[in-house]
């Protein structure tokens, strides 16, 4: 691949995360998604738009709909793919992250799709190797096409994201997918608000440019849609809730909660649900549930980064 290819549709070489993104960038990456749609829905969901290219699926952490979203993707454009994990890896024996990257860059990959647990290692591997790199999220950073599936949902629900009320409730300080969202939901024009316990807010929360609210009531009132945060336990380093049972009674977004506004916001998860925790199940299965749109639109979204950043001259 010519990585010094002028008139690219996004200006930089890799997607390490949404802070600082354009919003004609955003909107690109959100109509090619659209297009990438419409392959998952022909009879025949393969296309030869990547043949030749070989990505490799860096995942130091575990992981279920991203990975398996990413694979999907780079076997619809028919790349060559390569899984990674950890277990069973030369990391176990003390390999150092630069020097699996290399390794695997050795062997003539193309792009590097990974997952770690330390903020900034996709940038870390960015600086150092000549692939594209794309951020699967990393630590409680950023988790960059996630807010790009959420935000492509909601521009499906709602036809336009400018204006838009957006709460983002629950554990804020410890989710990659808060952060990706606020900035490329502000920078979309929608408004936003986080809420959740002051002990899951992060320190810098005056400096996002957002609403804040610390009673869940409030954030229904407020909010056109409501993206609900999975409690990051396995981050938290000390006791930051009393218990489970007290946060679902006070945070958790259940029927008769949603019931009290004068109208039920679109609700969205990244998932993995908690359910009967931050989430009832009779909200997650209902009809104002876009949950199971967000996995749909996760492989679209993830196609068309893939697409945008390996083989633009397709969409230009």
């Amino acid at each position: 691949m010519d990585h010094e290819r002028k008139n690219r549709p996004l200006t930089s070489r890799h997607l390490l995360g949404l802070e600082g993104l354009a919003a004609e960038e955003i909107k690109t990456i959100l109509d090619a998604s659209e297009a990438m749609k419409e392959i998952l829905d022909r009879p025949i969901k393969k296309v030869p738009t990547l043949r030749g290219v070989t990505v490799v699926n860096l995942f130091f952490e575990a992981s279920t709909r991203t990975r398996i979203s990413f694979e999907l993707a780079e076997k619809r454009l028919s790349a060559d793919l390569v899984n990674f994990t950890k277990i069973g890896s030369s990391v176990s024996k003390g390999e150092t992250l630069l020097d699996t990257a290399r390794n695997i860059e050795a062997m003539r990959v193309e792009v590097v799709v990974i997952r770690h647990q330390s903020p900034g290692a996709p940038g870390f591997l960015a600086d150092r190797l000549h692939s594209v790199v794309i951020n699967a999220g990393d630590g409680a950073h950023e988790h960059p096409t996630q807010a790009l599936l959420d935000m492509l949902t909601l521009r499906q629900k709602f036809g336009d994201l400018k204006g838009l009320r957006v709460a983002i409730l629950g554990d804020i300080s410890h989710s990659r997918v808060a952060m990706s969202n606020v900035y490329g939901l502000k920078a979309m024009g929608a408004e936003v608000m986080l809420c959740g316990p002051p002990t899951l807010m992060p320190r810098n929360i005056d400096a996002l440019g957002v609403k804040v609210s610390y009673k869940v009531d409030e954030a229904i009132a407020w909010a056109d849609a409501l993206n609900v945060l999975r409690l990051q336990l396995e981050r938290q380093q000390s006791a930051l809730l009393p218990s489970l049972r007290e946060y679902a009674l006070t945070f958790g977004i259940t029927l008769q909660r949603l019931g009290k506004a004068k109208r039920t916001p679109v609700i969205l998860h990244p998932g993995p649900i908690n359910r009967g925790v931050e989430i009832e199940s009779a909200v997650a299965d209902s009809d104002a549930s876009v949950i199971l749109d967000q996995v749909t639109n996760g492989v679209a979204v993830r196609m068309a980064v893939l697409v945008l950043l390996s083989a633009p001259e397709v969409l230009m």
